[in-house]
């Protein structure tokens, strides 16, 4: 019995930590007035809930040209706007060669946080690689 409850909390925390798809009425006042002053032209938003905090996509083919990010109380963290893989620094494909065998990177975006730092983020095999404007590898997010 201990088994199977260690592996369903398992399975609960797993979830848990993942990105859920969420409707905008459960999205905080102070978000979505955030969202609405910062970006103005976001429109058809979707929502995402994210290790606590909310992000809200929008633009494009897939919805997801521009995926914003903010805490519950509305404040800024960070958005990131797709880019073509060629976009990304001539460093990262090399990287991405060496140590992901046979791996090919499926999106990439330009990320920039509140405090304007740029990143770049490449998802491989179904998570993000984050690397500084030089293309230097700095984790896996």
């Amino acid at each position: 019995m201990k088994k199977i409850l260690l592996t369903a909390a398992g399975i609960v925390l797993t979830v848990s930590v993942m990105a859920q798809d969420i409707k905008s009425t459960a999205v905080p006042e102070p978000v979505k007035a955030a969202l609405k002053a910062k970006y103005p032209e976001a429109t058809k938003v979707s929502w995402e809930k994210e290790k606590g905090n909310y992000e809200a996509n929008w633009g494009g083919k897939s919805g997801e040209d521009n995926s914003v990010m903010f805490t519950p109380a509305g404040v800024f963290i960070e958005i990131v706007k797709a880019i073509s893989v060629n976009d990304l620094p001539k460093a990262v494909a090399p990287y991405v060669a060496a140590h992901y065998k046979g791996a090919k990177i499926k999106e990439a975006g330009l990320v920039t946080d509140a405090a304007h730092k740029v990143t770049y983020e490449a998802e491989v095999k179904g998570g993000d690689l984050i690397f500084d404007e030089k293309g230097n590898f700095i984790k896996k997010d």
